[in-house]
């Protein structure tokens, strides 16, 4: 089975992306080492590759373990992860990312003739966080309009934008925070998805001293998926929305730990997704700022 195509923890096409080293280059026999303690077979990986190639994503020199893949720009630009919203996100776990009791509403109404630039505008808010009240009026409980307004820009529909703030928001019966949060999100399979990667988190961890470079690759990349697979459905409410305790507070502490654990065994790693979490992990130990 292709999978790219199931719902395996780990797909071929992440595991290529997430080798990808400093130099934009991904080494094919660490590629295909990985690959195997993950379960995937030599086959599956020269399938991905070949799709990445005829996507114009990869370029590929030589063959078989030996070769060498080269992410191209688009590939390169892609991947990048959005630190900002990672930054944002330990920030309100820590406490100091406080909610103003503001609601953050957008509404737009984008002609059929721009339908491409309506489907685009509608896909960035959902995952910027926000929850459709009705058709075509979102709200968020974080301030988005800045991304908002760049985006319509870009699109050239800022003129169909309507954006606005409020402290007193009703939907239907739901007139407090939480019983505002409970309505617009889907708040059970949020918890679901951080209980998840929790698990993986206390799953992992233990495996990580004394382990091989493949296997601190298999449990880096197992990890980062599951970190992604968590967080890309969660529009980072603020605490005082949510049921206390929140399972993603602990889940991302747990993860953090992981990758402090990853990054002292492996100080010298050349592979991005190191660097990427570096930063995660130097955000969550820094001092709290108590003045």
């Amino acid at each position: 089975m292709d999978s790219d195509q199931d719902d395996a923890e780990v797909t071929t096409r992440t595991l290529v992306e997430s080798l990808i080293r400093e130099d934009a280059t991904v080494d094919a026999g660490e590629l295909y080492d990985v690959a195997n303690a993950l379960g995937m077979s030599d086959q599956q990986v020269r399938l991905c590759i070949k799709r990445l190639a005829a996507e114009g994503r990869f370029t590929q020199d030589g063959r078989g373990r030996k070769a060498i893949l080269r992410a191209t720009e688009r590939t390169r630009t892609a991947i990048e992860p959005d630190l900002e919203f990672v930054r944002f996100m330990y920030a309100q776990d820590r406490g100091e990312a406080r909610w103003d009791g503001r609601w953050h509403l957008a509404a737009f109404g984008i002609p059929e003739s721009m339908r491409s630039a309506r489907d685009t505008m509608r896909n960035a808010i959902v995952r910027l966080g926000g929850a459709l009240i009705q058709g075509g009026l979102y709200v968020s409980a974080n301030p988005w309009e800045d991304h908002i307004l760049t985006l319509a820009t870009e699109l050239d529909v800022r003129a169909h934008i309507s954006l606005l703030t409020t402290e007193d928001l009703a939907v239907g019966d739901s007139r407090t925070a939480p019983d505002l949060a409970r309505r617009l999100w889907p708040l059970d399979r949020i918890v679901d998805g951080h209980r998840r990667l929790l698990a993986a988190a206390q799953r992992l961890k233990p495996a990580i001293p004394g382990a091989s470079r493949t296997e601190h690759l298999r449990i880096a990349i197992t990890l980062a998926a599951e970190f992604t697979r968590a967080i890309e459905p969660d529009p980072l409410l603020p605490p005082d929305l949510l049921p206390q305790p929140w399972t993603g507070t602990a889940a991302r502490a747990a993860v953090a730990e992981c990758w402090a654990d990853l990054l002292e065994a492996e100080p010298a790693q050349p592979i991005r997704l190191f660097r990427w979490y570096a930063e995660v992990v130097q955000e969550v130990t820094r001092p709290i700022n108590t003045s």
